[in-house]
């Protein structure tokens, strides 16, 4: 037997096979020239600051910058430190502080109340998006001083009205990738309609199955395959019926609550270690179990300040004014980038938690 082969593995492994596959089916399909300088090749294939958790790149986007010549850009330096300091904000002030209640619920769940378990999803859901987009805020910073551009990951996913556009915002590169290398392949949506539900239900199983080989994974990619089918199957029937699309701003409310609490039933399987788990945390959330007390092993204060946290980012995100922070005069720019990071070493928690993704 080799030594050490039960824990020896790439990082980031799944994310640099998916970047090395989508230069070869690239070349293939006669849409990107073969790379004959290895080192340029391999530095797609590895390229740093996305590495370990992506975004991930096309050789379209990213092969072309490793030839050009790179000029020091103050600005770009500006806007990429800027990113990687709310990334880390993101991680350790928000994600690794709702960590804290979420491991407790969801270990704890035997003793714990429906509604304790209710906020324990909740959080988990705001832990693995600020999480994963702190990471990727970090990655395409980092990028951005040296001169490269990556592709955007995150695009506010927590605003969506409907499960399928949460997934034109949630993971872009990965999402892409799949609809570019399996969804159209498999047919896309020029089949029949129950082709396309076949489709879509493939694309969703095999993104549960990428994440892990575990039916809790298997389920969460099920339950959006079902989600995205449904809303589908509801589109056709409104067509057929003529029923015109209401749009106004307390119904896009309502839809947007509607799929973050559909999202946030799916992210159960997801941080559950197992199905038996999580169908009991959802049992209690459902049938409201237990005396309503709140017990996620934090005070009510620190409770409420994740819940400022929250609406806080939720509001900067919902009208992120970017360039008006980058355009700054270098002394207010210097003010907000060192505000962030005196918010960050003071509130952070620095518990070397490493990122969600990572295991992946």
């Amino acid at each position: 037997p080799v030594p050490f082969l039960t824990f020896i593995l790439p990082i980031g492994l799944s994310f640099h096979t998916f970047q090395a596959m989508s230069y070869t089916i690239e070349v293939y399909r006669g849409k990107q020239a073969a790379e004959r300088h290895f080192g340029i090749y391999a530095l797609y294939v590895m390229f740093y600051p996305q590495l370990v958790a992506g975004p991930i790149e096309r050789p379209q986007n990213l092969l072309h910058q490793f030839r050009e010549h790179h000029r020091l850009n103050k600005e770009e330096v500006k806007a990429g430190l800027l990113q990687m300091a709310f990334g880390l904000f993101k991680k350790v002030v928000i994600a690794d502080r709702l960590a804290l209640a979420v491991d407790h619920g969801f270990t704890n769940y035997q003793s714990q109340s429906g509604l304790s378990l209710f906020i324990a999803a909740v959080f988990y859901s705001f832990q693995i998006y600020c999480d994963f987009s702190g990471y990727s805020d970090i990655a395409i910073g980092a990028a951005r001083c040296m001169g490269f551009k990556l592709m955007t990951n995150f695009n506010a996913p927590y605003f969506a009205r409907s499960v399928t556009e949460f997934w034109k915002r949630w993971h872009i590169s990965l999402s892409t990738w799949f609809k570019d290398y399996l969804y159209f392949p498999l047919g896309g949506s020029r089949a029949a309609r129950y082709r396309v539900y076949f489709n879509i239900f493939v694309v969703f199983m095999v993104s549960g199955l990428w994440h892990g080989a575990d039916w809790t994974f298997v389920i969460w990619g099920a339950l959006h395959g079902l989600f995205v089918i449904t809303e589908k199957t509801l589109g056709t029937l409104k067509r057929q019926l003529k029923i015109s699309q209401t749009n106004n701003g307390l119904l896009n409310g309502a839809r947007v609550l509607f799929t973050f609490l559909l999202v946030t039933i799916a992210w159960v399987f997801f941080r559950a270690p197992n199905i038996g788990q999580a169908g009991a945390i959802l049992t209690k959330i459902f049938t409201f179990s237990g005396n309503g007390i709140v017990n996620l092993g934090v005070n009510s204060n620190e409770i409420c300040f994740s819940f400022i946290l929250i609406i806080l980012l939720m509001l900067f995100e919902s009208r992120w004014p970017k360039p008006q922070l980058i355009s700054l005069n270098n002394y207010a720019y210097m003010l907000v980038f060192a505000g962030l990071l005196f918010v960050c070493y003071f509130f952070g928690i620095f518990n070397y938690r490493q990122f969600v993704y990572f295991q992946f």
